[in-house]
């Protein structure tokens, strides 16, 4: 590890100040190249960096945690409007026609088992035989 090319190792160093390009190129799934390129062309001090910066990590946290809390929350009340729009009478008479559609077809069924193929005789041309 000691080996690594001193620039290789400064970008190391500025990677470990700004711990969103990580998450970004985890997420985005962009190589370290580009990055590491962008670092080499545009310097440490360019505002395109300033993004990828934590001024707090225990604030974002609990910013994130905060975040999760209201999107759980949306998606309840979404749940609650839209149980409120069923119709309880129209779903039963739709589960009940389902449920006679499929005992037709099950009627269906048991009939063509019970049927099932006649058995012909084992030589049909006995009668031709001398």
């Amino acid at each position: 590890m000691g080996n690594l090319d001193p620039s290789v190792q400064e970008f190391k160093d500025f990677v470990n100040k700004h711990p969103k390009i990580v998450r970004e190129i985890r997420k985005s799934g962009r190589s370290w190249q580009e990055y590491y390129e962008k670092w080499a062309l545009l310097g440490e001090s360019d505002p395109y960096w300033n993004e990828f910066t934590e001024a707090d990590t225990t604030d974002n946290h609990s910013q994130h945690k905060s975040t999760n809390e209201n999107e759980e929350k949306d998606l309840i009340s979404q749940l609650m409007k839209y149980t409120q729009k069923i119709d309880v009478d129209k779903l039963q008479g739709q589960i009940d026609q389902l449920s006679k559609a499929v005992g037709s077809v099950q009627e269906m069924v048991s009939q063509f088992k019970s049927t099932g193929p006649k058995e012909s005789p084992k030589d049909p041309f006995h009668w031709i035989k001398d």
